[in-house]
């Protein structure tokens, strides 16, 4: 069964750091494209970053630029993003996601062609 499961989410200050992590199973990461999303209270889903398979390329929103870092670890079939300098308007679940039905869903608006999400795990930053 293919699955993602996130962790690494909590009650943060503003301006601290978390770093979130995907593992997958089922399926090795490495063959794909893997996402962070996040939705706010009341808000649509916004991407924020991607890695991509084919490129070994990394993206990010103009929001998250700079404080945001995606990363992998193929060997522990994990995924991981680091944000700093948390905001209050960072507060959100978060997802992960992986695809490869698009040679490159990183270079496609909202990183289109994303297959498996996980369940989100929730990211509160106090001001």
């Amino acid at each position: 069964q293919l699955q993602l499961v996130e962790s690494g989410g909590g009650l943060v200050q503003a301006g601290g750091s978390l770093r979130l992590s995907c593992a997958a199973s089922g399926f090795a990461l490495d063959d794909y494209a893997i996402a962070w999303f996040r939705q706010a209270p009341g808000k649509e889903r916004e991407a924020v970053s991607c890695s991509s398979s084919s490129t070994g390329n990394t993206h990010y929103a103009d929001s998250v630029q700079g404080r945001f870092t995606i990363s992998r670890d193929n060997a522990k079939n994990m995924v991981f993003l680091r944000i700093n300098s948390l905001k209050p308007e960072d507060t959100g679940v978060y997802y992960c996601a992986a695809g490869n039905r698009l040679k490159d869903p990183c270079r496609v608006a909202d990183y289109y062609g994303m297959d498996y999400w996980g369940k989100g795990t929730l990211v509160t930053v106090s001001s």
